[in-house]
């Protein structure tokens, strides 16, 4: 799923509320994230508006349907979203916004390429939180304004091919090439080829740039095991 293809006004900014929002409107919103603060949270922030009908449930439930709206976390969302595919609802499904900490732009369009409507990071002002919610109960998307630029440009890059993200999953590991092409099974030449085309995607100088700038890209975990949590 392009970014392109989601209305611009669906970028966060401001003034986007009472461009979308229409007075007197309800949006029944259902909050099952599975973090128990973040749910009271985000409950008391669209209690206090009028306009929002809320409910809490559990993030686990086999069915949220009857909500406008539901908000979850990044993996009850792609969990819903994959149960959903599933399914063959008769009823309309409610638009689905994840509400998350995670920023990388892998972790956004995982998220957008499993169908989700709208993605708020938690650091988000309320305003956004109900410009987004407000966004979807229209049928339109949310992307903020500072995510969608952060996608686009991964979208302007050509995708690794599956041989040399095997190498870039070996890179960050540390292995040397000739260690590559021995788990790999491909001559030393090969790898280089794949490496050089790695260094071309990725805009990288050296192969420790190259593994730092797919991290932070979220295209493989954080170097030599040092994950952060």
């Amino acid at each position: 799923m392009d970014t392109r293809s989601w209305p611009q006004s669906a970028a966060g900014g401001a003034g986007t509320t009472t461009a979308i929002a229409a007075q007197g409107d309800q949006v029944s919103v259902l909050i099952a994230h599975a973090d128990p603060i973040i749910r009271a949270g985000l409950a008391a922030l669209l209690g206090n508006h009028g306009d929002m009908q809320v409910a809490v449930a559990d993030p686990h439930a086999d069915s949220h349907a009857g909500a406008d709206v539901i908000i979850l976390d990044h993996r009850s969302g792609l969990e819903h979203m994959r149960r959903a595919a599933s399914a063959h609802h008769g009823d309309t499904q409610p638009r689905v916004l994840i509400v998350t900490q995670l920023e990388r732009e892998w972790e956004v369009r995982t998220a957008m390429m499993a169908g989700v409507h709208g993605y708020l990071l938690q650091n988000a002002d309320s305003e956004q939180l109900l410009t987004a919610v407000r966004t979807l109960s229209r049928g339109m998307r949310y992307l903020s304004a500072e995510l969608s630029r952060c996608v686009a440009d991964s979208f302007t890059r050509i995708g690794l091919t599956s041989r040399e993200t095997d190498v870039l999953q070996l890179l960050a590991q540390g292995q040397c090439n000739k260690s590559i092409a021995r788990e790999l099974g491909i001559g030393v030449g090969t790898v280089k080829t794949h490496v050089k085309g790695l260094f071309d995607k990725l805009g990288a100088t050296a192969r420790t740039h190259a593994v730092v700038l797919a991290t932070r890209r979220g295209l493989v975990g954080e170097p030599y095991g040092n994950q952060q949590h």
